[in-house]
C-alpha cells in the first residue's frame, strides 16, 4: 500500500460520495431533506469567497470551506489531487483520452486571470462563477443532460422489452428495473433548456485532455488557482524539491507538469498526487513538513491580474446599458423564497440544484432573456410545470441562500406572480364553451380563481349558462398550475405574470399575498 494507492482510494471514495449526494438531490416522496446534499458547494472556497464578496456579508453556511482552506494550508493542493470529483473523472478519462498535441506557450497564467476576473465582477455584485466553477459545470452537465439522457435510454430499453418480449418482464427485467429505479435512476423523466450547452461545457473539459493531461486543472480552473495561492504557504513539501538531472523521471511523468525546465518544483502547481514517489527508481523522493520556502516565481504578473480584475469590474457597467438586463421581464418568475433580483443574481451560483429537485420539473434555466448575467439562473415555466403548493424543497437545497428556506405556511402565501386571463383564447369567453379546469386545480384555500355566472349563446345559437373565470389578485400566488392544466393547445388562455417588488416576508409591496 503506497501513497498512490491511498490517493486513488480517496478519489474514488469522494467520487462515490458526490454521486450518492447527487442522486439524493431528487424528490424521494418527502418534503424534507435530511442532510446537506449540497456540501460540495458549501466547502468550495471559490463559491464561498465570490458569494460573500458579492453579498458583502459573512454567510455561515460556507463554514465548511474553512476545512478545505485548512487542508490546503497544511498539506498543499490536496483537494485537487485527492478529493475533487471532476479531477477524478479527468484522471479516469486518461485511459481513453490521450494527448495528441501540445501547446508550447505558457498557459498557466490563464487560471489566475480567470480568478481575478471572477472576483472583480463579484465586487460589483455580478456572478460569472457559473461558467468557471468546476462543481457548477459538473452538476449542471449531469442534471440538465446526462441524468435525463440516462433515464430515457434505460427506460426506453425496458419499455421495448415490455412491448416485444413480455414473457421476460416478470422473470428477469422487472426485478432489474425495480432495482435501478430505487438506486440509480431519477424519480421521473426530466427535460431542461440548455441541456446541450451544459453538456458541451462539461465535455469541453475532457476534450482539452487531447492537448495535455489535466489541462483544465493546470491552466483554467479558478478554484485550482485559488488553492494554488494558498499552497505557496503550505507546510507539506516535496523532498528533494528538484528532480534529479540523471533521469528526470518525476518531471517527465508529472500529470500536472509541475516542474520548471531546470527541474525545480513549482509548489503551487503540484496537486500532491504522490506519483513521483513511485516514478523514482532510487526511491529518494518523499514529502515532509517544512517551513514554506518558494524557490519559483508565480506564473503570472500583477499587471495581468489587475487587467483581468478591471475587466471583471467593467462588465457590470456594460450590463447597465443593456435594456434586456434592466427591464423587468414579465415571464421571468423566480422560485418562492428567492431574494430580491439584485441580491439573487449576486448570490446564485447557477448550480442547477433547485431545478433538479423540483417535483414538477417546473424550474428551468434562464437562457438569454435578460442577458448573459442571468444565464442558467432558475425560472418557473408554468406551461412546462407548476410550483407544487406543498413543496419547499428548492429553498432547502439552495447551497448559497439565493432561495431562502421557507416553512410551508409561509411558502403557501409567497407571491411569485399573478395569473391573468386572455379572453380572446379562454373557451368560456371566446367560444362560449363551458370550462372550469383552472378553478378546479387552484390550490389556494379560498380559490384565487372564481366565476361569474352569465347567460350566453353558444356557437350553435342556443342559450347557455356559462361560468366565466376571473382572478382574485389578492389571493393568487402565481404557482402556475392554472396555466399548466389549461386544455388549449399551444399558449394557455391564462398566463402567470412575474410579480416585482417582493418583500422579505414573502408578500409583495402592493399587499398581495398577505
Amino acid at each position: 500500500m503506497t501513497f498512490r494507492h491511498l490517493r486513488i482510494a480517496s478519489q474514488l471514495l469522494f467520487l462515490c460520495i458526490f454521486l450518492f449526494l447527487f442522486r439524493q438531490t431528487d424528490y424521494n416522496g418527502s418534503d424534507h431533506i435530511p442532510y446537506a446534499v449540497n456540501i460540495f458547494f458549501r466547502w468550495d472556497p471559490l463559491v464561498a469567497f465570490t458569494v460573500m464578496v458579492a453579498k458583502r456579508a459573512v454567510i455561515l453556511v460556507f463554514l465548511p470551506s474553512l476545512i478545505v482552506i485548512g487542508l490546503t494550508v497544511v498539506f498543499g493542493r490536496v483537494f485537487c489531487g485527492w478529493i475533487c470529483p471532476l479531477g477524478t473523472l479527468i484522471d479516469m478519462s486518461a485511459r481513453w483520452i490521450k494527448p495528441l498535441w501540445k501547446w508550447r506557450i505558457n498557459k498557466r497564467p490563464l487560471k489566475y486571470m480567470i480568478l481575478a476576473f471572477v472576483f472583480g465582477a463579484a465586487i460589483l455584485g455580478v456572478q460569472y462563477i457559473a461558467f468557471f466553477d468546476p462543481f457548477s459545470i459538473l452538476v449542471r452537465g449531469l442534471t440538465f443532460a446526462l441524468d435525463p439522457l440516462m433515464n430515457a435510454v434505460v427506460t426506453g430499453f425496458f419499455d421495448g422489452i415490455y412491448t416485444h418480449l413480455p414473457s421476460l418482464v416478470s422473470n428477469i427485467t422487472e426485478p432489474v428495473y425495480t432495482f435501478l429505479k430505487e438506486t440509480i435512476l431519477p424519480f421521473k423523466q426530466t427535460f431542461f433548456y440548455l441541456s446541450g450547452l451544459s453538456l458541451l461545457f462539461l465535455m469541453f473539459i475532457f476534450f482539452l485532455e487531447k492537448f495535455e493531461r489535466r489541462f483544465w486543472c493546470r491552466n483554467l480552473c479558478p478554484l485550482g488557482a485559488l488553492l494554488s495561492l494558498l499552497t505557496r504557504i503550505s507546510f507539506l513539501r516535496r523532498v528533494p524539491f528538484k528532480s534529479c538531472s540523471k533521469c528526470m523521471a518525476c518531471s517527465l511523468k508529472c500529470r500536472m507538469d509541475a516542474f520548471e525546465q531546470e527541474g525545480r518544483l513549482m509548489t503551487e502547481e503540484c496537486n500532491m498526487c504522490m506519483d513521483c514517489m513511485d516514478f523514482c527508481p532510487d526511491k529518494i523522493v518523499g514529502f515532509s513538513f517544512r517551513k514554506p520556502v518558494n524557490r519559483t516565481k508565480m506564473n503570472t504578473s500583477r499587471r495581468s491580474l489587475l487587467k483581468s480584475a478591471l475587466l471583471g469590474m467593467g462588465l457590470p457597467f456594460v450590463s447597465g446599458v443593456n435594456p434586456a438586463f434592466n427591464k423587468e421581464h414579465p415571464y421571468l418568475i423566480r422560485p418562492p423564497g428567492a431574494l430580491e433580483e439584485k441580491d439573487f443574481l449576486a448570490v446564485c451560483v447557477r448550480c442547477g440544484e433547485c431545478m433538479k429537485i423540483c417535483i414538477q420539473n417546473a424550474l428551468q434555466p434562464v437562457i438569454l432573456e435578460k442577458g448573459i448575467e442571468c444565464m442558467f439562473t432558475p425560472k418557473l415555466v408554468p406551461r412546462f410545470g407548476y410550483c407544487e403548493f406543498n413543496c419547499t424543497l428548492c429553498g432547502q437545497i439552495c447551497p448559497t441562500g439565493a432561495i431562502r428556506k421557507l416553512n410551508l405556511p409561509d411558502k403557501q402565501k409567497f407571491v411569485i406572480g399573478t395569473a391573468s386571463f386572455d379572453k380572446n383564447r379562454c373557451l368560456p369567453y371566446d367560444k362560449g364553451i363551458p370550462c372550469i379546469v383552472c378553478e378546479e386545480h387552484c390550490p389556494v384555500y379560498d380559490k384565487a380563481i372564481k366565476f361569474k355566472t352569465v347567460q350566453s349563446i353558444d356557437q350553435k345559437g342556443n342559450p347557455v349558462t356559462l361560468k366565466k373565470p376571473y382572478v382574485v389578485e389578492t389571493l393568487c400566488i402565481g404557482c402556475g398550475i392554472c396555466e399548466k392544466v389549461c386544455p388549449l393547445q399551444g399558449e394557455a388562455a391564462v398566463r402567470v405574470i412575474a410579480k416585482s417588488g417582493q418583500s422579505e416576508d414573502g408578500a409583495d409591496d402592493t399587499g398581495y399575498g398577505a
